[in-house]
Protein backbone atom coordinates (compact mmCIF):
# COMPACT_ATOMS: atom_id res chain seq x y z
CA UNK A 1 0.00 0.00 0.00
CA UNK A 2 1.09 3.50 -1.03
CA UNK A 3 2.24 6.14 1.70
CA UNK A 4 -0.89 8.28 -0.43
CA UNK A 5 -3.54 5.44 0.38
CA UNK A 6 -2.04 4.65 3.42
CA UNK A 7 -2.77 8.51 4.69
CA UNK A 8 -5.83 8.82 3.17
CA UNK A 9 -7.12 5.36 4.99
CA UNK A 10 -6.21 7.41 8.10
CA UNK A 11 -8.15 10.41 6.74
CA UNK A 12 -10.92 8.47 6.38
CA UNK A 13 -10.97 6.72 9.83
CA UNK A 14 -10.71 9.99 11.30
CA UNK A 15 -13.37 11.07 9.35
CA UNK A 16 -15.59 8.70 10.59
CA UNK A 17 -14.76 8.70 14.23
CA UNK A 18 -15.48 12.37 14.20
CA UNK A 19 -18.80 12.00 12.61
CA UNK A 20 -19.88 8.61 14.89
CA UNK A 21 -19.03 10.90 17.50
CA UNK A 22 -20.96 13.97 16.56
CA UNK A 23 -24.23 11.67 14.90
CA UNK A 24 -23.52 10.11 18.87
CA UNK A 25 -23.63 13.64 20.92
CA UNK A 26 -26.78 14.72 18.72
CA UNK A 27 -28.75 11.97 19.33
CA UNK A 28 -28.08 12.06 23.06
CA UNK A 29 -29.20 16.07 22.76
CA UNK A 30 -32.37 14.92 21.31
CA UNK A 31 -33.23 12.54 23.91
CA UNK A 32 -32.60 15.02 26.62
CA UNK A 33 -33.86 18.62 25.39
CA UNK A 34 -37.65 17.89 27.00
CA UNK A 35 -35.67 17.91 30.04
CA UNK A 36 -33.54 20.52 29.34
CA UNK A 37 -35.92 22.76 27.92
CA UNK A 38 -37.84 22.08 30.55
CA UNK A 39 -35.27 23.15 33.13
CA UNK A 40 -34.37 26.51 30.94
CA UNK A 41 -38.18 27.70 30.76
CA UNK A 42 -38.40 27.21 34.81
CA UNK A 43 -35.28 29.04 35.41
CA UNK A 44 -35.74 31.80 32.67
CA UNK A 45 -39.62 31.75 33.17
CA UNK A 46 -39.13 31.49 28.74
CA UNK A 47 -42.61 30.39 27.23
CA UNK A 48 -44.62 31.54 29.96
CA UNK A 49 -43.17 29.35 32.61
CA UNK A 50 -44.13 30.69 35.94
CA UNK A 51 -42.11 30.71 38.83
CA UNK A 52 -42.41 29.19 41.86
CA UNK A 53 -41.80 30.96 45.31
CA UNK A 54 -41.67 30.45 49.25
CA UNK A 55 -43.58 33.65 49.75
CA UNK A 56 -44.37 36.77 48.47
CA UNK A 57 -41.12 39.59 48.51
CA UNK A 58 -42.99 41.61 51.24
CA UNK A 59 -43.03 45.16 48.87
CA UNK A 60 -46.26 45.59 47.48
CA UNK A 61 -46.71 48.44 44.74
CA UNK A 62 -49.78 50.84 43.42
CA UNK A 63 -49.57 49.35 39.95
CA UNK A 64 -52.24 46.94 39.67
CA UNK A 65 -53.18 43.99 37.13
CA UNK A 66 -55.57 41.61 36.23
CA UNK A 67 -55.00 38.03 36.47
CA UNK A 68 -57.20 36.29 33.98
CA UNK A 69 -57.91 32.14 34.46
CA UNK A 70 -58.54 29.71 31.78
CA UNK A 71 -58.60 25.82 32.02
CA UNK A 72 -58.61 23.34 29.66
CA UNK A 73 -58.92 19.31 29.85
CA UNK A 74 -57.24 16.79 27.49
CA UNK A 75 -59.78 14.42 25.65
CA UNK A 76 -58.52 11.61 27.50
CA UNK A 77 -59.31 12.73 31.00
CA UNK A 78 -63.08 12.42 31.95
CA UNK A 79 -62.92 15.86 34.14
CA UNK A 80 -64.82 18.71 33.95
CA UNK A 81 -62.26 21.66 35.33
CA UNK A 82 -62.89 24.99 35.21
CA UNK A 83 -61.64 28.57 37.61
CA UNK A 84 -64.13 29.30 40.48
CA UNK A 85 -63.59 33.26 39.11
CA UNK A 86 -62.49 34.11 35.63
CA UNK A 87 -60.19 37.06 36.93
CA UNK A 88 -58.82 39.16 39.91
CA UNK A 89 -57.05 42.16 39.91
CA UNK A 90 -53.86 42.34 41.95
CA UNK A 91 -51.70 44.89 43.34
CA UNK A 92 -48.04 43.89 42.22
CA UNK A 93 -46.39 42.14 45.20
CA UNK A 94 -49.85 40.96 46.41
CA UNK A 95 -50.09 37.60 47.06
CA UNK A 96 -53.63 36.34 45.96
CA UNK A 97 -55.25 33.46 46.62
CA UNK A 98 -57.44 32.02 44.07
CA UNK A 99 -59.58 28.23 43.59
CA UNK A 100 -59.89 26.13 40.50
CA UNK A 101 -63.00 23.29 40.24
CA UNK A 102 -62.41 20.10 39.14
CA UNK A 103 -65.05 17.26 38.73
CA UNK A 104 -64.23 13.39 38.04
CA UNK A 105 -67.46 12.75 35.83
CA UNK A 106 -66.32 8.88 35.32
CA UNK A 107 -67.23 5.96 37.58
CA UNK A 108 -63.37 5.27 38.02
CA UNK A 109 -60.55 6.74 40.15
CA UNK A 110 -58.32 8.72 38.12
CA UNK A 111 -55.12 10.35 38.25
CA UNK A 112 -54.31 13.63 36.52
CA UNK A 113 -51.61 15.97 36.02
CA UNK A 114 -52.04 19.82 34.98
CA UNK A 115 -49.23 21.70 32.72
CA UNK A 116 -49.70 25.70 33.01
CA UNK A 117 -48.06 28.78 31.47
CA UNK A 118 -48.71 31.91 31.28
CA UNK A 119 -49.22 35.12 28.57
CA UNK A 120 -47.79 37.20 27.50
CA UNK A 121 -44.76 34.83 27.55
CA UNK A 122 -42.17 37.63 28.45
CA UNK A 123 -44.25 38.30 31.62
CA UNK A 124 -43.94 34.42 32.91
CA UNK A 125 -40.54 35.21 34.83
CA UNK A 126 -42.20 37.43 37.52
CA UNK A 127 -45.26 35.08 37.82
CA UNK A 128 -44.56 33.31 40.90
CA UNK A 129 -46.48 30.66 42.12
CA UNK A 130 -46.06 30.05 46.05
CA UNK A 131 -48.61 27.27 46.30
CA UNK A 132 -50.46 25.59 43.29
CA UNK A 133 -52.63 22.10 42.84
CA UNK A 134 -50.34 21.57 39.75
CA UNK A 135 -47.19 20.82 41.75
CA UNK A 136 -48.50 17.50 42.69
CA UNK A 137 -50.52 14.95 40.76
CA UNK A 138 -54.13 14.85 41.44
CA UNK A 139 -56.43 12.10 42.59
CA UNK A 140 -59.90 12.14 41.97
CA UNK A 141 -62.79 9.41 43.08
CA UNK A 142 -65.56 8.57 40.81
CA UNK A 143 -67.86 11.62 40.73
CA UNK A 144 -65.37 13.82 43.00
CA UNK A 145 -65.55 17.06 43.05
CA UNK A 146 -62.43 19.03 44.77
CA UNK A 147 -61.74 22.86 45.29
CA UNK A 148 -58.01 23.08 43.83
CA UNK A 149 -55.95 26.16 45.31
CA UNK A 150 -53.39 28.59 43.36
CA UNK A 151 -51.18 31.34 45.45
CA UNK A 152 -49.54 33.73 43.59
CA UNK A 153 -47.79 36.47 43.39
CA UNK A 154 -46.50 38.91 40.69
CA UNK A 155 -42.67 40.34 41.35
CA UNK A 156 -42.57 43.55 41.67
CA UNK A 157 -39.43 43.43 39.71
CA UNK A 158 -41.66 43.70 36.59
CA UNK A 159 -42.00 47.64 37.21
CA UNK A 160 -38.11 47.39 36.41
CA UNK A 161 -38.79 45.42 33.07
CA UNK A 162 -39.68 48.66 30.34
CA UNK A 163 -41.01 45.59 27.61
CA UNK A 164 -43.66 44.96 30.34
CA UNK A 165 -44.99 48.72 30.79
CA UNK A 166 -47.51 48.06 28.46
CA UNK A 167 -49.27 44.79 30.44
CA UNK A 168 -51.93 45.33 32.44
CA UNK A 169 -53.00 41.67 32.12
CA UNK A 170 -51.66 38.30 32.54
CA UNK A 171 -53.40 35.27 31.76
CA UNK A 172 -52.53 32.11 33.65
CA UNK A 173 -54.11 28.72 31.89
CA UNK A 174 -53.95 24.76 33.08
CA UNK A 175 -54.38 21.93 30.88
CA UNK A 176 -54.93 18.85 32.86
CA UNK A 177 -54.01 15.46 31.37
CA UNK A 178 -54.49 11.55 32.54
CA UNK A 179 -51.34 10.91 34.66
CA UNK A 180 -48.84 8.41 32.84
CA UNK A 181 -48.87 6.27 35.39
CA UNK A 182 -52.84 6.18 36.16
CA UNK A 183 -53.95 2.61 36.51
CA UNK A 184 -57.16 3.07 34.91
CA UNK A 185 -56.07 4.34 31.86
Amino acid sequence: MSSYAATHKVNHTKTLIVVFGLLAMMVSLVVASESLYRIFCQVTGYGGTPQKAESATGIILAREMTVRFNSDVNNQLPWHFKPVQRAVTVKIGEEALIFYKAVNNSDQTITGTATFNVTPFKAGQYFNKIDCFCFTEQTLAPGEEVDMPVSFFIDPEIADDKRLNEVKEITLSYTFFRAEDDDNE
